[in-house]
């Protein structure tokens, strides 16, 4: 639970913080193992009753990112570690990270390492994260790490969120083409239907599917609904296991174009990664193995997995990725030339580079092209539906006036 309090130090100075402790009686016994003498202590305010079931970290990347920058700038200015993450946790505002960092601030000063601190809090600072920051560590390079850092953060984010949010527009659309086509074949249909059957005029095929589809969802709706919550559900569970894990990600590297999209970008998250972790000092046998922790598809995890092996045994990187037909032949001749000039730290920052400039292009054209496809398909089926209805009435019609 996390405390406020007011304080005076060994020379009678006011002090003034949080502390993040278990109980209250054991907040004041490790401020007073600071020296403090406390003057005032009372719990922080209670969190909100939606905040206990926030899922995941609560921590958003733009956090994180503008946290490494502060770290950056602090390092480079000769800030030591400890008054660091103190500054910080007093500064940010989001609560969850908050939290974190007063904790790593205890864990700072008891003795601990700033890259051990972090990962006890791996919803927030991921194991690459924490890798990275271990490299700086040994080095004497934080300030650069911490810039590294935030510099791939930014990347990663932004080519990520761009090919999210390239599928929203097709999904509203199509959430909305359903409501509307359950509308019309719950409300405006049966009423048709009636009025077709009571003429006693033959109907199409066609319509008669449609009368049938109305009938079904009249009749048997919250059926069909209960049969596709639990369909999803299963379908949820199963991709939860091994096996669903890599028939799902495999599904999504076969569909025509954004099969292609996807391949791309997690090429880039491969090459982004291990450029960042290779220009920071870290072994590659553990680069690969990081990478394959992150790279967040089943069929490319397996794959470094099974590279990572095939690399310990004495193999190259090159010639591991090779037999893989999910790695492009370009990829793995340019990390070849890296290999033998010592240059593959900068072969991968241009093969990020590349990559994430292909996501961008084919997010960009499909973005372009997914407006006028929907307006084709919607029109189809409306289209459709339409003449399903108004041909019959049109024939009944003929046949009055005749």
């Amino acid at each position: 639970m996390l405390y406020f309090y007011k304080a005076l130090d060994n020379t009678g100075v006011s002090k003034e913080g949080q502390i993040e402790a278990v109980s209250i009686d054991v907040a004041i016994e490790s401020l007073q193992t600071r020296g403090l003498i406390i003057a005032e202590i009372e719990p922080a305010e209670k969190e909100s009753f939606l905040s206990k079931f926030t899922i995941g970290s609560g921590v958003s990347n733009k956090d994180v990112v503008i946290l490494s920058r502060q770290m950056a700038t602090l390092f480079d200015a000769q800030v030591p570690a400890l008054k660091i993450f103190a500054l910080l946790s007093a500064e940010v505002e989001n609560d969850h990270l908050r939290r974190a960092l007063i904790e790593v601030t205890d864990d700072l000063q008891a003795g601990a390492s700033i890259s051990k601190a972090l990962s006890k809090h791996p919803t927030i600072f991921s194991d690459f994260y924490v890798n990275m920051v271990k490299a700086g560590e040994e080095t004497g390079k934080l300030n650069e790490t911490f810039n590294y850092l935030a510099d791939y953060l930014d990347r990663s984010y932004a080519v990520v969120s761009k090919a999210k949010n390239a599928l929203i527009y097709p999904a509203f659309v199509i959430g909305v083409f359903i409501c509307v086509m359950i509308l019309m074949f719950t409300v405006i249909i049966p009423k048709i239907s009636v009025i077709l059957t009571e003429s006693g005029q033959p109907v199409p095929f066609y319509t008669a599917v449609v009368f049938w589809i109305s009938n079904i969802l009249i009749h048997y709706g919250l059926l069909v609904l209960a049969g596709l919550v639990v369909l999803i559900f299963l379908l949820i569970r199963y991709t939860r296991t091994e096996e669903g894990k890599h028939a799902f990600a495999s599904f999504k590297l076969s569909i025509p174009y954004i099969g292609s999209l996807y391949t791309k970008l997690y090429l880039s998250i491969i090459a982004d990664n291990m450029n960042t972790m290779v220009h920071s000092g870290i072994p590659m046998v553990r680069a690969i193995e990081i990478t394959a922790a992150v790279v967040g598809n089943d069929v490319y995890r397996g794959i470094l997995e099974e590279s990572l092996t095939a690399v310990k045994g004495g193999s190259s990187l090159s010639q591991s990725l090779s037999q893989y037909e999910e790695i492009p032949g370009m990829l793995v001749q340019m990390i070849k030339v890296g290999e033998e000039t010592g240059e593959l730290g900068s072969i991968l920052k241009t093969m990020a580079n590349f990559y994430q400039r292909e996501v961008i292009n084919a997010v960009d054209t499909l973005v372009g092209l997914i407006e006028p496809v929907m307006i084709v398909l919607l029109g189809l089926g409306v289209g459709t539906l339409l003449a399903s209805v108004l041909i019959p009435i049109y024939n009944i019609a003929n046949s009055a006036g005749g």
